[in-house]
């Protein structure tokens, strides 16, 4: 496979313009009404903003890490699931299936997940979320063939908010935002990387197309979702 293989979008580009356009909505609510959603992460909104911002770009980028025996691969095509366009990259020849880590998707929602384990000492609640949420996305995962596993888009955020508020009022955000990210990564993608083989993905993303959609949105709804469960924190801050 080239190494362009390894570069593309998960989505199509009117898909992938969507999560663009709520990137915005979401940037623009953060400098007006709904700033503290993520400021109660325990990072400012411009560090908030760099974070989203840098899943989107790193979403361009996989880092394989292994190689399937040899198979026929689809190439140049788009798959639909749950209304969800993804696309399968060009391939010139027919390898196995690489199996990839995304930037944007993986590295770096895992990177802040731990920082957030670490600064606001999490490890008990926040283990418990991520096998609730990992135990739920495992459940819900398919194989998707051209792609990969594939989840539902509304799932890991929905699940993830729902979880976050009934295990900590107090920090429902920071801890919506680690079992959203690992739980899906883990559930989704990890535990079921034995079911790549055969679907005929040039590459198997972990992160990536198939799951890159839901993590992205986790790391804006579940938030979101969370602080609405929660007025009294909504309400600080305007004092």
């Amino acid at each position: 496979m080239p190494m362009n293989g390894y570069y593309y979008l998960p989505l199509t580009p009117g898909y992938f313009a969507i999560l663009v356009v709520i990137y915005v909505i979401v940037g623009v609510l953060l400098i007006s009404t709904l700033r503290y959603a993520y400021e109660s992460l325990g990072v400012g909104s411009g560090t908030a903003l760099l974070l989203l911002f840098g899943s989107l770009v790193g979403s361009y980028f996989n880092i394989p890490v292994a190689q399937l025996p040899p198979e026929h691969l689809m190439s140049e095509q788009v798959r639909d699931f749950f209304g969800m366009l993804y696309v399968v990259p060009r391939v010139q020849s027919y390898p196995g299936t690489t199996i990839a880590v995304n930037v944007g998707g993986a590295v770096i929602p895992t990177l802040m997940s731990l920082y957030l384990l670490v600064s606001r000492r999490l490890w008990v609640r926040g283990l418990i979320a991520t096998a609730i949420v990992a135990l739920v996305l495992h459940w819900t995962a398919q194989p998707v063939r051209g792609v990969g596993i594939a989840v539902p888009i509304f799932v890991p955020a929905v699940v993830t908010a729902a979880v976050a508020v009934v295990l900590a009022w107090d920090q429902a955000a920071p801890l919506a935002y680690i079992a959203g990210s690992l739980g899906t990564l883990i559930g989704a993608d990890l535990s079921n990387i034995g079911r790549v083989r055969g679907l005929g993905a040039p590459v198997a993303s972990i992160g990536g197309a198939g799951t890159f959609d839901g993590i992205f949105l986790t790391g804006i709804l579940a938030v979101l979702l969370a602080c609405l469960f929660h007025p009294s924190r909504r309400m600080a801050a305007y004092h």
